[in-house]
């Protein structure tokens, strides 16, 4: 029997968010049914609702989640009723060719739900991520759901699902900062300042934040950056090289997805330093670059896919250290919402006004 609940739906391009009655299934075959404790309001969904993603309409919005398994299907192993989990959008399937050359972390096959939550009509909903959690209960497949410490407040664990775990692998994971290295991050928003914390946690002893928003420099700082640098009023390559006796960073972070920044963080980088990009291009956005500068620079340039973590790693390490005092989730939270309010958290967020708004139920 289908659970009837509330939840957040797109239902055309652009449109305002509204809130639905949504038909969730019983889990099947390697699903699970989730209560979602709460859920973070992330670009990605913003993304969606302006049709950045694709034209699938309509969405069911909500991605960055945590929450207590309600109800588990047919063969299902890792996770029982009951357990407090992290929803998360790799969930691997161990047979694809990353996979089976030893780096899950890149998975090409991850695994939804096979089956469709529905508007009370049964028109198919597409949930955003594969997740879907803006709703009072999720399905998703069971490698969706990360176990960790139930001790962890929801509100902070949650945000592991996408922003944060972006940011802290695109620094630990794919740039590989290693203690005593220079790391610059470009853009200071939830994924730039998850960078920095990141960055922190490894051991980076300069640790430069650059934004156009003084306002986010502050908040960067709170999180580990030992310079800022306010792009608008600076030259921030100039900046860089100034704190780290003329030569760059090892590591330069592009956080905000722009060509124009992530030129920054190349010309940033000392030589053989690492330029990573997480921040999310449009499809139209071209790169141009000398390619003697390319080769001359020497190191390498990586995208970074979800901080390239895997899940059943990263998760419950970042839960331990936050509960030990170690990593500050909390400070990522700027507000708790209702499912009502999410059309003006995505307003505040595009103002630049939160790092993350989140729901709680």
């Amino acid at each position: 029997m289908a659970y009837e609940v509330k939840g957040v739906v797109a239902r055309s391009k652009g449109a305002p968010v509204s809130i639905e009655t949504i038909l969730v299934p019983d889990p099947g075959p390697g699903e699970a049914v989730v209560d979602v404790a709460a859920c973070g309001v992330c670009h990605t969904d913003l993304h969606y609702r302006e049709g950045g993603i694709n034209d699938d309409f309509p969405f069911l919005l909500g991605h960055e989640a945590a929450g207590t398994v309600a109800a588990v299907g047919e063969g299902v192993t890792n996770v029982a009723v009951g357990d407090f989990v992290v929803l998360n959008w790799r969930a691997v399937c161990g047979q694809c060719r990353a996979c089976l050359k030893g780096e899950p972390q890149y998975c090409f096959a991850t695994h939804n739900a096979a089956q469709k939550m529905t508007l009370a009509d049964g028109t198919e909903l597409s949930a955003a991520l594969g997740i879907g959690a803006f709703v009072e209960k999720t399905l998703v497949h069971s490698g969706q759901c990360t176990k960790v410490d139930p001790q962890a407040p929801a509100t902070a664990a949650g945000l592991l699902g996408c922003g944060v775990m972006a940011g802290v692998g695109a620094a630990i994971n794919t740039g590989a900062v290693r203690r005593g290295e220079s790391v610059a991050v470009f853009g200071c928003g939830g994924v730039g300042d998850a960078a920095i914390a990141g960055a922190r946690l490894a051991g980076a002893t300069t640790i430069v934040a650059v934004d156009l928003d003084d306002r986010k420099l502050e908040w960067a700082r709170r999180f580990g950056a030992t310079h800022t640098v306010n792009s608008s009023q600076t030259d921030a390559v100039e900046a860089i090289k100034a704190v780290t006796n003329g030569f760059g960073v090892d590591v330069a972070i592009d956080a905000v997805g722009h060509p124009k920044v992530f030129e920054q963080a190349f010309y940033a980088r000392d030589l053989a330093g690492r330029v990573v990009l997480v921040g999310v291009p449009t499809p139209d956005m071209q790169l141009t670059l000398p390619m003697i500068e390319l080769f001359g620079r020497g190191g390498a340039l990586k995208s970074s896919w979800y901080g390239d973590c895997l899940p059943s790693r990263d998760f419950p390490l970042l839960v331990d250290l936050y509960l030990q005092g170690r990593f500050p989730l909390d400070d990522f939270v700027s507000e708790t919402i209702g499912l009502d309010a999410v059309e003006t958290a995505f307003e505040k967020m595009h103002a630049g006004d939160v790092l993350r708004s989140v729901v709680v139920f």
